[in-house]
């Protein structure tokens, strides 16, 4: 028998593009004899579709598709089968009225034979809005070169069932023990996981677990590609019946691999030595890209401060597009230093990226003149501060419009934790790159991207060979909003390397805040934190979509209420 892995990147949607995408897979293996096709979970849709499976049009649309693909297929590849991934009608009016299902689809026609039986609603996912839980596990019985194939099939959340590795998981029935009675001689997975930092390793050690309990060999495929705020990865794989990893396909492109019961493959070493950093890059670069593309846009446009949040996105801005499609504004106020000019001016001649420089003293003179009439004095403190950042949002979102430029945020999520960031001003864009990276990942990632370590991914991704891209001076320099006369973030703020690690234990790992008190962080700092992060959740309401490459980011796994007394409580229960 020989499998295809079809690790593909999907539009969300775009019922009949994906096919097509599928279909053009069909061709590429046909050729090569291959048996059965994989693709990822929902791979006829993309994931995730979201309340585009309520509109029952588009829903039995995909029949008048599938049924197409059965003609391909019987005319371009009829001893092939592909596994598709599917949103199946249930047949009564109850909600929700779907199933997330797969249909095996061959030259004779099209079936449904599996179904998902855990449906995550954490973090990111919000599955049981549309899909209903199956009740067993999903069995293929298969002929293939005369021989009988019996493969049981999960869909993503059906593999994660193993509390011990994963500290948690979806109430329900585990659909590998139902799989064990059934006697299976090969499990399939077909997924679509997005990327975090310690994925990577939890979706072997969850495989080579159920290779061991069902003892078989174990196929996971998986979506690649960004859609929105979601970055997936790829990074398909097969574990072996002994449990070992046979194969592995290369993570953030599309990529087909075949892979036969029993043969040995050699996996390339840069897949299994990855390091932490190469992995956030080569995220944001394809989330940067897919986004653009998707939303149809052929350029970025962004804001060039000469700090080191914009030069890190106009890094990966340039990796994912190219420096021709790259813009950059500089938009100097009085108290801009000459440093941060020459810094940004610098930044983007190492890149290659066109710059445009627009002085803002006079606009902010016309503001001062129009509200003394309001104020009876000029404005002054926060207000005038703002006034800055809303002046540069609004020239960038004009020259965005007339440019059909999309325009990147730039902002880190140190800041839009605390809300150090102005609504209307640098919150402006289309897409947040950076809004889940504290500042200290911003700093370490810098470091590493000026490093000979990250000169294979800097080549990879076609960026300049320079040893520094973003500069030491960029790099070393004060954190500042040059918000007046020699201001600094300290001044508004705890120092990043003190913010950092209280905002990753109260967002991600959600300790309580008088737990953090009693492990020995500062009381003050602590709860001057906590009440920043509760004031400033209407900013993260209003910001753009933030490209997630955490367990918890802002965005739409993050579901805090604006209106709430939760600091209050804090400051009470601290003082008993």
């Amino acid at each position: 028998m020989r499998l295809a892995l079809g690790q593909i990147n999907s539009l969300v949607g775009d019922l009949k593009g994906n096919s097509h995408k599928i279909l053009t897979v069909c061709k590429e293996v046909a050729q090569k004899e291959v048996d059965l096709l994989i693709t990822p979970e929902l791979s006829l849709w993309g994931y995730p579709p979201r309340d585009l499976l309520l509109d029952p049009a588009l829903v039995y649309y995909q029949w008048t598709i599938l049924n197409k693909m059965v003609g391909s297929i019987e005319k371009d590849c009829p001893n092939l089968s592909v596994l598709v991934g599917v949103a199946e009608p249930t047949p009564d009016c109850q909600i929700p009225k779907l199933f997330n299902a797969i249909a095996l689809v061959q030259r004779k026609g099209w079936r449904i034979i599996a179904r998902k039986q855990l449906l995550p609603t954490y973090d990111v996912f919000d599955e049981k809005r549309y899909f209903r839980p199956a009740e067993n596990s999903g069995i293929l019985d298969i002929e293939i070169n005369s021989k009988p194939w019996r493969i049981g099939l999960t869909i993503c959340e059906d593999l994660w069932v193993e509390e011990k590795l994963q500290g948690q998981r979806v109430e329900g029935a585990d659909p590998l023990s139902d799989l064990r009675e059934k006697g299976i001689d090969l499990l399939i997975n077909m997924s679509a996981s997005p990327f975090s930092l310690k994925k990577k390793s939890l979706r072997k050690e969850l495989a080579v677990k159920a290779s061991q309990r069902l003892k078989c060999p174990v196929i996971y495929v998986n979506q690649v590609g960004g859609n929105d705020e979601l970055v997936f990865d790829g990074a398909s794989f097969a574990i072996d019946q002994k449990g070992e990893l046979s194969l592995e396909l290369p993570r953030y492109k599309e990529h087909i691999d075949i892979w036969e019961p029993g043969r040995t493959y050699k996996i390339p070493p840069s897949l299994t030595k990855e390091r932490e950093e190469e992995m956030l890059m080569n995220t944001l670069v394809l989330g940067v890209k897919d986004y653009a593309e998707k939303c149809d846009f052929k350029s970025v446009l962004l804001g060039l401060s000469g700090g080191i949040d914009s030069a890190l996105v106009a890094v990966i801005a340039t990796a994912a597009l190219g420096a021709a499609n790259v813009h950059g504004v500089l938009m100097p106020s009085p108290w801009s230093s000459n440093n941060s000019l020459t810094d940004a001016l610098n930044l983007a001649k190492r890149l290659g990226i066109q710059t445009n420089t627009i002085p803002i003293s006079s606009l902010m003179n016309a503001y001062d003149t129009e509200l003394k009439e309001v104020f009876g004095e000029s404005p002054k403190d926060v207000t005038a501060e703002n006034l800055q950042a809303r002046i540069r949002g609004t020239l960038l979102m004009a020259i965005a419009n007339q440019q059909q430029h999309l325009l990147l945020s730039t902002g880190n999520k140190s800041e839009l934790a605390v809300g150090y960031c102005t609504l209307y001003g640098d919150m402006n864009g289309g897409v947040s790159v950076i809004g889940d990276l504290y500042k200290t990942s911003v700093f370490n990632l810098c470091d590493w991207l000026d490093s000979k370590a990250a000169d294979n991914c800097k080549e990879s991704l076609g960026l300049p060979k320079q040893k520094e891209l973003i500069g030491v001076s960029i790099r070393t320099k004060p954190p500042s909003a040059e918000l007046r006369p020699g201001q600094l973030d300290s001044d508004s703020l705890p120092e990043y390397k003190v913010l950092d690690p209280i905002l990753k234990a109260l967002i991600e790992d959600r300790i309580n805040p008088i737990e953090l008190i009693k492990s020995g962080f500062d009381s003050e700092v602590v709860q001057r934190i906590q009440l920043l992060l509760k004031q400033s959740e209407f900013k993260r309401r209003q910001a753009p979509p933030v490209f997630k490459v955490s367990n918890q980011a802002f965005g739409s796994g993050w579901r805090v209420p604006i209106a709430a007394s939760y600091s209050r409580l804090l400051k009470n229960e601290s003082n008993v």
